[in-house]
C-alpha cells in the first residue's frame, strides 16, 4: 500500500489511492463472497429473525449489492447512487413475513457495526500507518453513515408500502395463520381452514420451492412469486390434487401444501413415488423439496418440517436435482446433522473406498447399487449397465479393501453410502 505523509485528510489523494487498491482486491468474487458471509453472520447474530434459509438468501443478495455499490463509490466525491433492487426486495420480504419495522432498522444498524469492525481488521492486517489509518477510517465512517441513513430512509418507505398492501390482502391472513399453525399455537382448525381457504382436516404433502437465481435476475420478486405460484399449482396437479396452499417465504422462495385423498397419500408415501409422479415436469429454474404425505394438523406441520429438511440436503448436495423427496434423503439428513460425526462414520466404514480417485468412486458406485439391489449382483449389474461377473469381481475387491464382508457391517455401510449419495465428495473425509 502507498506510504502516508505526515498530514493526511480523509479526502487526500493518498487515501483515495489506498482505497482504490482495497476496492480492486475486494471486488474479486471470492473475496467479496467472504466479506458478505462475514457481514451477514454478524447481522444474523443480532437479528435472529433473518436466520432461516430464505431470509438469509435475501440478506446475502442485499449485502452483496450494497457492497458493490459502496465499494464503487469509495474513491469518488459523489453519493448519488440508487439503492439496489435486492435491498428493496429484502425490505419487502421483512414486511411480508409480518416482522415489525424495527427488524429492518436493526438489520442496517447491525450492518453498520459489522462494516466498521471488518474495516478495522482490514487496516490492522495491512499494517496501515497511523496517520493514514485515521484518515481512511474517517472517510469510511462518513461514507457508511451517509449511505446507511439514505438506505434506511428509502427502504422504510418500501417496507411501509409493502406492509400496507400485505395488511390489506389475504396474504397477511395466510401468513399469520400458517405461522401460528407451524409454531404449534392453539388455534381452531375450522377457523384456520376458512382463513386459509384450505382444509386442514385432510391428508397433506408439503413442499418448498426456490429458484436457482436471485429474484432480481429473473424479473424482480413480484415476477418470481408469480412463477413459484404457477409451478406449485402444476406440481399439485401432477400429484392429483387441485387443492393447494401457497405462501411466499422470501423473494425467491415459497412454502406450499397440496391436499390429497387418503388413497393417493398412501401411494405417494412409497419410496420413489413422488419423484416418479413429477419426472416429466419442466421445472427449471425452480427446485422443489417434498415432505412425506401425512394427515390432519400434525401432518401439515410434520410434512413441512420434512420438506425444509429435504431442501437443506438438496442445497448441500453435489447434484442440483430439481426434485428432492425427504424419504430419499432422510438418512443423509439425520447423519449430516453433525457434520464431523458424518465424516467420521464415512471414513470409518468406507476405509479405502473413501478415496477421491476414479477407482474408489467406481467401487463406491458399485457398492451403492449392490446395497440398493438388496445384495443381488444381477440387479446391481442392470442398474450399472455392466455384466454381473463385473459386479461380483468388484464386490470381492470391495470386501478386501473393507477388511470384512459387506453383511458384517451392512447397515453402517448403507448409512455411509446414503451420505455420499446425497452430499457427494463433501461427505468424504
Amino acid at each position: 500500500m502507498a506510504a502516508a505523509p505526515e498530514r493526511v485528510g480523509p479526502d487526500s489523494e493518498v487515501v483515495r489511492e489506498w482505497l482504490a487498491e482495497y476496492v480492486f482486491e475486494t471486488m474479486r468474487t471470492e473475496t467479496l463472497d467472504q466479506v458478505v458471509e462475514r457481514l451477514d453472520t454478524a447481522i444474523v447474530a443480532k437479528v435472529p429473525e433473518l436466520a432461516d434459509r430464505d431470509m438469509r438468501r435475501d440478506l446475502a443478495a442485499s449485502t452483496r449489492s450494497h457492497a458493490r455499490t459502496m465499494l464503487s463509490g469509495l474513491t469518488t466525491d459523489s453519493l448519488e447512487f440508487a439503492i439496489p433492487e435486492e435491498a428493496h426486495a429484502l425490505a419487502r420480504t421483512i414486511a411480508r413475513r409480518g416482522f415489525e419495522l424495527r427488524v429492518l432498522l436493526r438489520t442496517y444498524h447491525s450492518g453498520m457495526d459489522a462494516v466498521l469492525e471488518y474495516m478495522n481488521d482490514v487496516i490492522d492486517q495491512h499494517k496501515v500507518p497511523r496517520e493514514l489509518e485515521r484518515a481512511v477510517m474517517l472517510r469510511l465512517f462518513d461514507r457508511s453513515t451517509k449511505w446507511i441513513s439514505m438506505s434506511v430512509e428509502q427502504l422504510t418507505d418500501t417496507y411501509m408500502e409493502e406492509r400496507e398492501q400485505v395488511l390489506r390482502a389475504a396474504l397477511n391472513r395466510r401468513t399469520e395463520t400458517v405461522r401460528a399453525l407451524l409454531a404449534g399455537d392453539e388455534i381452531d382448525i375450522e377457523l384456520a381452514s376458512v382463513r386459509l381457504g384450505y382444509r386442514l382436516s385432510q391428508q397433506h404433502v408439503a413442499f418448498v420451492l426456490w429458484a436457482d437465481e436471485p429474484a432480481a435476475e429473473l424479473g424482480g420478486d413480484g415476477e418470481m412469486v408469480g412463477l413459484l405460484d404457477r409451478v406449485a399449482t402444476e406440481l399439485a396437479g401432477a400429484l392429483g390434487s387441485n387443492r393447494v396452499l401457497t405462501l411466499p417465504s422470501g423473494a425467491s422462495g415459497m412454502w406450499a401444501w397440496a391436499g390429497l385423498d387418503t388413497a393417493r397419500a398412501e401411494e405417494l408415501s412409497a419410496p420413489g413415488a413422488l419423484e416418479l409422479a413429477l419426472s416429466g415436469l419442466p421445472l427449471a429454474p425452480v427446485r422443489v423439496a417434498f415432505g412425506v404425505p401425512a394427515g390432519q394438523l400434525s401432518g401439515f406441520r410434520e410434512s413441512h418440517r420434512e420438506a425444509v429438511a429435504a431442501r437443506q440436503v438438496a442445497e448441500r448436495g453435489a447434484a442440483a436435482a430439481r426434485v428432492t423427496a425427504y424419504r430419499a434423503v432422510e438418512v443423509a439428513y439425520l447423519a449430516g446433522a453433525d457434520e464431523a460425526a458424518m465424516h467420521g462414520l464415512v471414513a470409518r466404514e468406507l476405509r479405502a473406498l473413501a478415496g477421491r480417485d476414479v477407482n474408489a468412486a467406481r467401487l463406491r458406485e458399485t457398492l451403492h447399487a449392490y446395497l440398493l439391489s438388496r445384495r443381488s449382483p444381477e440387479s446391481a449389474a442392470r442398474l450399472l449397465g455392466v455384466h454381473k461377473n463385473t459386479v461380483r469381481y468388484r464386490i470381492q475387491r470391495i470386501e478386501e479393501l473393507l477388511g470384512h464382508s459387506i453383511e458384517q457391517r451392512g447397515l453402517a455401510l448403507e448409512i455411509a453410502m446414503a451420505c455420499v449419495a446425497a452430499y457427494g465428495v463433501d461427505a468424504l473425509p
